[in-house]
C-alpha cells in the first residue's frame, strides 16, 4: 500500500532476507571478514552467531551471491530438532541427492560420493548450517563426522553454522564438543548495528526501492529507533513498515516524532515486536549494576571496564586476521623479505599483548564477581542467624 502512496519500486522493509538489500554496518564487515577468511581456507568450520533479526541470513546470503558456482556447490539446510541420523539424510536432500532407502550408511555413502565426484570435478562444496542451536549434540556429531571426508589430503566438505547466542555458548562449552571445537577455524558475534548506523540502513533501503526523498525524515527519529529497536535489523525493519503505512494512511509527506510514538505504542500493544534492547546489553546493564557496590565502583566505571574488554577482544580478533591473512600472503614466496618478517613480528607481538590485556581484564571481572558472591553469602548468613 504505501509502496504506491511513495512511488516506491517494492517493499524497502520485508522481513525476509534479501541480499540486494545488504548493508554493510562495522558489525556485517567484520563478521563478512571472518567468513571470507574461514572460506578461503576451505576447512572445518566457521561459526557466526546472533541475537534472532541480527542480519545472518542476509549476510550469508550476500557472501554466496559472489561465489562462483563453478568453484563452489553450497547447500543450506533450516534445522529444527534433527538427531543425527536424520541429519544426514537432510544433508543429502539439500545437495539434491537421492537416497534409496532409509538408513544412515546408504545417506552417507551418497554424501561421500558427491563430494568425491565434485572434487574431481574441480569444485568445493560448502553446507550452510542455518539455527544450528536446534541441532541435537549427535547431529552436531554427525557434521563433524561428514568434515572427515577426504580425497587424498584435500578436504571434500566445510561448514557455515549460523545460530543463536545460546549456540555460542554451547560450542564454547560443552565438554561433548571439544572435537568440534578443535575444528573451527573463525568464529564471529554478529552484534547489533551502531547508533549512527541506524540512518543510512534505512535510508539505504529505501534508495534500494526508488526512493528520492519521499517521505523525508525528522532527524531526531532516527536515535528513537535506535532506543526502541536496539540496533537490530529486522525490528528496525518493523518499526519503519509500520511507520511508512501510517503515513500512507495519513498521506503524510514527513514522519515525525508523533508518528513514531504511536507506532511505538502500537507495537507495545500487540506485543507484535519487543522493543527492547537487545539481551546482551540488557544482561551486561544489570550485572553492572549490581557489581558497582560490591567493587566500589560507579556503574559507569563498570560499564567502562566491560566496553574496553569487548574494544580489546574486537582489537583482538582484527589482529588475528590481519596475522592470517600475512601468512598466507608470505608462505608462496620461497623467502620472505626482511621488512616482512619485520610485519610478521610486530603483529605477532601485538597479538600477545592484546591477550595478555583480555586475560587481565577477565581477572579483574572475576574478582569482582568473586567479590558480589562473598558478599551474598555473607548477608544471606547474617539474615538465617538473625532469624
Amino acid at each position: 500500500m504505501f509502496s504506491d502512496f511513495y512511488g516506491l519500486s517494492g517493499r524497502a522493509f520485508q522481513l525476509t532476507p534479501d541480499p540486494a538489500f545488504y548493508f554493510e554496518s562495522l558489525t556485517h564487515r567484520k563478521a563478512l571478514s571472518y567468513l571470507s577468511y574461514g572460506l578461503a581456507q576451505g576447512e572445518g568450520f566457521v561459526v557466526i552467531t546472533g541475537e534472532v533479526g541480527a542480519g545472518k541470513s542476509t549476510l550469508v546470503a550476500h557472501l554466496m551471491a559472489t561465489v562462483d558456482p563453478a568453484r563452489l556447490t553450497a547447500a543450506q539446510i533450516v534445522t529444527s530438532k534433527l538427531d543425527g541420523g536424520e541429519l544426514v539424510h537432510v544433508v543429502a536432500q539439500a545437495f539434491g541427492l537421492i537416497v534409496d532407502g532409509h538408513d544412515k550408511a546408504s545417506a552417507l555413502g551418497a554424501i561421500e560420493a558427491f563430494l568425491h565426484d565434485e572434487a574431481r570435478a574441480g569444485r568445493r562444496c560448502l553446507l550452510v548450517v542455518d539455527e544450528s542451536q536446534n541441532l541435537e549434540l549427535s547431529a552436531l556429531e554427525e557434521l563433524r563426522m561428514l568434515s572427515n571426508f577426504q580425497l587424498g589430503a584435500h578436504p571434500l566438505l566445510q561448514t557455515l553454522l549460523l545460530g543463536q547466542p545460546e549456540f555460542r555458548e554451547t560450542i564454547q562449552v560443552h565438554p561433548q564438543l571439544e572435537q568440534l571445537r578443535q575444528r573451527v577455524i573463525a568464529a564471529h558475534h554478529l552484534d547489533a548495528m551502531e547508533r549512527g548506523e541506524v540512518q543510512p540502513y534505512i535510508e539505504h533501503r529505501l534508495k534500494k526501492v526508488g526512493w528520492q526523498g519521499n517521505p523525508s525524515f525528522d532527524p531526531a527519529i532516527f536515535a528513537e529507533i535506535y532506543e526502541a529497536s536496539g540496533g537490530v535489523p529486522r525490528r528496525i525493519n518493523q518499526v519503519c513498515n509500520r511507520l511508512m503505512l501510517l503515513g500512507a494512511v495519513e498521506q503524510r509527506e514527513r514522519i515525525d516524532g508523533d508518528m513514531l510514538s504511536r507506532v511505538l505504542d502500537e507495537l507495545d500493544e500487540d506485543g507484535t515486536m519487543q522493543l527492547a534492547k537487545p539481551e546482551r546489553m540488557v544482561e551486561e546493564a544489570a550485572a553492572a549494576a549490581a557489581l558497582a557496590p560490591v567493587s566500589g565502583l560507579s556503574v559507569e566505571q563498570v560499564e567502562g571496564l566491560l566496553a574496553e574488554r569487548d574494544a580489546q577482544i574486537a582489537e583482538l580478533q582484527q589482529a588475528v586476521i590481519e596475522l592470517a591473512n600475512e601468512r598466507e600472503r608470505a608462505e608462496p614466496e620461497a623467502a620472505v623479505a626482511a621488512s616482512s618478517r619485520e610485519a610478521m613480528a610486530d603483529l605477532e607481538a601485538k597479538f600477545a599483548a592484546l591477550e595478555a590485556r583480555v586475560l587481565e581484564q577477565e581477572r579483574t571481572i572475576r574478582h569482582t564477581l568473586a567479590m558480589l558472591i562473598e558478599w551474598v553469602e555473607a548477608d544471606e548468613a547474617s539474615r538465617s542467624a538473625a532469624a
